[in-house]
């Protein structure tokens, strides 16, 4: 049986036990015979690899992400927001309560982000945000629904506003930006006389902010609730009151994050085009996971087709794949997430769907943080059963394409060892029944 297997297979190391010896592995009765077996194949090749999506879609996830931040592995993260506000009131006052003796002072204007409490980086160093206005309304290309991390358009240099503070997304709601006195009383004069009374002309004359950063420190996330607040006063019948008018996001479509990396003089500085990968094997023996800037991690089964050839009838029955983040990759300034996105995709990295289940339900590399002497307990786990035995039975076999769950919306990172890699390696345990 053995000199079988490793004849027709020539790629896997196995051992065979009874059903009643296959650990956690539970199989329907119909296929516990008396002359079924049960194997275990624990070395099928899986080949990793690193892809770059050039264009990611960043519009419409609810968050602003702003800041830099220098990876010793990646290279230079920096992301930078672009916003339109509007508002459905193009009002000053309220013209019900209104008399011949009220007035009306403009007092303020500032821009409110508030924290949605993402970070990433390290924030015990001071940030400086600068905000732009823009000189460009924010749209899509045509034929085009989304913006992405590459998007772009023209801003005036010169800032309205900035603020340089110390980050606590945590312990603080939000970060209030003192804009331009000259900014704010030119739009609260085009709103009291009436030059400014519809979304479009509101558009036509501000069209919107950018924020960038001057540090490199964290990336901080800010909540779609975010707000340009003007602040003015009425003054009626001796009576001073203070009140204000918001212009908030409208549209989320029109609010999205470019993201940048420069991988100069880092080990994915030759990253190929979006269609292709980089094998682990040139990489250190790792693959790399980046959200924002579109970088992910490929696996491969090469030979997974070969094992029909095990025995005339049979099917696997579980299969689990084992990811280990590599040793001191990780720390509290770069967490682990607590889980990992997996998709099927063909081998130009063209993703096909989530990866799923023999009952249809999205499948997960869930983290395991069971605290050792050598962290050796830290693996994310992906069963991996139902896609291996569809890939048995197909003409062409798929690609799993893992990234993490914020892929779009943040700039977290992983590094996963492969199959050779010596103290983070990559395990895939298959159990496959034969019977009668």
């Amino acid at each position: 049986m053995k000199i079988l297997i490793l004849f027709f297979l020539g790629i896997c190391c196995i051992s065979c036990t009874s059903d009643a010896e296959s650990g956690d592995l539970v199989v329907g009765s119909d296929f516990l015979g008396i002359n079924n077996n049960v194997v275990l194949i624990d070395t099928m090749t899986v080949e990793m690899s690193t892809i770059n999506f050039d264009s990611l879609a960043t519009s419409a996830t609810s968050r602003i992400l702003v800041g830099n931040y220098d990876d010793p592995v990646y290279g230079k993260v920096k992301a930078q927001s672009y916003i339109q506000f509007g508002t459905n009131d193009f009002k000053i006052g309220n013209s019900s309560s209104d008399t011949e003796t009220t007035t009306y002072a403009y007092d303020s204007i500032a821009l409110i982000l508030r924290y949605d409490k993402y970070v990433y980086g390290d924030t015990t160093q001071v940030q400086t945000f600068k905000i732009h206005r823009l000189l460009q309304n924010i749209k899509p290309e045509t034929g085009d629904t989304n913006l992405y991390n590459s998007s772009g358009f023209n801003f005036n240099s010169v800032p309205i506003g900035s603020v340089t503070f110390l980050p606590r997304p945590v312990s603080k709601d939000s970060l209030n930006v003192t804009l331009d006195q000259t900014f704010g009383t030119d739009l609260y004069q085009r709103l009291k006389t009436n030059q400014i009374s519809n979304y479009n002309e509101f558009t036509d004359y501000f069209k919107g902010l950018v924020i960038t950063s001057e540090t490199s420190a964290s990336v901080i996330g800010f909540g779609a609730g975010s707000v340009v607040r003007m602040y003015y006063s009425k003054r009626q019948d001796q009576e001073e009151s203070s009140l204000y008018k918001d212009f908030s996001i409208l549209d989320l479509s029109k609010q999205f994050n470019n993201i940048t990396l420069d991988r100069t003089g880092t080990v994915l500085q030759n990253l190929p085009a979006s269609d292709d990968a980089i094998p682990s094997a040139r990489t250190r023996n790792v693959g790399y996971v980046q959200s924002g800037t579109g970088i992910a991690c490929r696996l491969d089964f090469p030979s997974i087709r070969n094992i029909k050839y095990l025995a005339e009838k049979g099917t696997i029955v579980d299969a689990e794949l084992l990811l280990k983040p590599v040793r001191n990759s990780y720390s509290l300034k770069y967490p682990l997430r607590d889980s990992l996105n997996v998709y099927v995709s063909d081998k130009r990295n063209r993703i096909s769907g989530l990866l799923l289940g023999s009952d249809g339900a999205q499948l997960y590399g869930k983290l395991n943080m069971t605290a050792d002497e050598f962290n050796e307990n830290i693996t994310y786990s992906l069963k991996l059963g139902n896609f291996l035995q569809q890939q048995v039975s197909e003409t062409s076999t798929s690609s799993l394409i893992v990234t993490l769950p914020n892929f779009p919306k943040g700039v977290d990172r992983i590094l996963l060892g492969d199959q050779s890699n010596t103290e983070n390696k990559l395990k895939l345990k298959i159990y496959y029944i034969s019977y009668q």
